[in-house]
């Protein structure tokens, strides 16, 4: 081939991506991965639920064209004059979802935080968008609305550990799948006994010994409450039964999980404790582009250990088994009240055992029923709140 015609090859076709979360964790991440492969991916919307300087840096650096705000009352801050010109701006939480819907989008990156992220995600789904989703309680809460709407390869799990067991299980059967093996880091509490949790402060629990993430996840880290929601989050992705998802605790965080298979052949995938890799392998999916994540010298590495997740010190891991088991509508419920009790616990308004004591008592008193539609969910989510709010009003420190 001569260099004239080398050169004359049209360039890729730039994937356009809408981020939705992006001054978060994730979303500042997958804006970084954005940024190593200009190449590639095109920003196109983002979004925040308050922090517009944050909104108006992405939207002017990436030239985005759409950005939402979901808090309302962020309308009059002086920062917004700032985005670019032409750029479209929509306030509240309808106007967060609508941006996973526009036709220029063609992946939508939904790292909102917590069940508000699960209109989002249907609505990517229905508008037949690929969803590259970091928002687990979407899964959690409306895995059984939202895995029928999706194709194959159309969801593609940002979360480590569901990223690991989704690559591990491409080019093999379901049917050959014997088990699952979640790792977990343990959490900055692993080894502790029930008397030394109750003594446990927010500090205690926001100092991930391997991560760097939000504050709520990282306290569902601590409780052990995030491995049960990945628990329920693989039952949905990989359609496995909850009781053929292990949790095994793997300290080093270097093997993300595992698959192991009828033949007794087992699978896992490795890597750096560093969410640009998860992330970048949920756009480039089915191909696989240069490194933005840290590579890691296996030659120099500590050596691998792993140990059993302990639930009856850790009852949010046994309380989320007990959901994913029973189905319906008892996950939204269980993930209402976690979410309104670690909230509590990070203010220093309850203990850090509170936490699994009220989801419990919730979960104890939600009627289950068969999960119809979003806005049933929706209501199942603002009477979970309702009850936690009660029983953390009961809490004294």
């Amino acid at each position: 081939m001569t260099t004239s015609a080398r050169d004359a090859r049209p360039a890729p076709e730039r994937l356009r991506v809408a981020v939705l979360g992006c001054s978060g964790s994730i979303g500042t991440q997958t804006l970084d991965v954005c940024r190593r492969h200009a190449d590639r991916l095109q920003v196109v919307a983002v979004s925040v639920r308050s922090s517009v300087r944050q909104l108006v840096a992405a939207a002017r650096e990436f030239g985005c064209a759409h950005v939402a705000v979901a808090d309302p009352d962020r309308a009059a801050d002086p920062a917004l004059a700032e985005l670019p010109d032409g750029c479209e701006l929509s306030f509240g939480q309808r106007a967060v979802t609508d941006l996973a819907t526009l036709p220029e989008v063609d992946v939508v990156v939904n790292a909102l935080v917590g069940f508000a992220g699960i209109h989002a995600g249907f609505a990517a789904l229905s508008a037949g968008k690929r969803l590259a989703y970091a928002n687990k309680e979407s899964i959690v809460c409306g895995g059984d609305l939202m895995m029928p709407l999706a194709a194959p390869g159309q969801i593609v799990p940002v979360d480590s550990e569901h990223s690991a067991i989704f690559q591990c299980l491409v080019g093999e059967r379901p049917e050959d799948v014997e088990r699952i093996w979640l790792t977990c880091s343990g959490g900055p509490f692993y080894g502790r006994g029930r008397d030394e949790l109750a003594r446990a402060t927010a500090a205690d629990a926001l100092a991930h010994p391997t991560w760097s993430m939000g504050d709520k996840i990282t306290v569902d880290c601590a409780t052990l409450m995030n491995k049960g929601l990945e628990v329920i989050e693989a039952h949905h992705l990989f359609a496995q039964p909850v009781d053929s998802i292990r949790v095994l605790v793997h300290r080093q965080s270097k093997i993300h999980s595992m698959v192991e298979f009828v033949d007794g052949v087992v699978k896992a995938q490795l890597g750096s404790s560093d969410m640009r890799a998860p992330i970048q392998y949920a756009l480039s999916y089915p191909q696989r582009w240069g490194a933005s994540a840290r590579r890691v010298d296996w030659c120099v590495e500590d050596p691998f250990t792993f140990g059993e997740a302990d639930e009856a010190a850790f009852g949010c891991l046994a309380l989320a088994r007990e959901a994913g088991r029973a189905g319906g509508t008892l996950p939204c419920a269980m993930n209402a009240a976690n979410e309104v009790a670690n909230a509590s616990f990070r203010k220093g308004l309850c203990g850090f055992l509170d936490i699994e004591r009220v989801v419990g008592a919730v979960m104890d008193e939600t009627s289950v029923e068969r999960v119809e539609s979003t806005e049933q969910l929706d209501e199942v989510d603002a009477r979970a709140r309702e009850r936690a709010r009660a029983l953390l009003a009961e809490v004294s420190i």
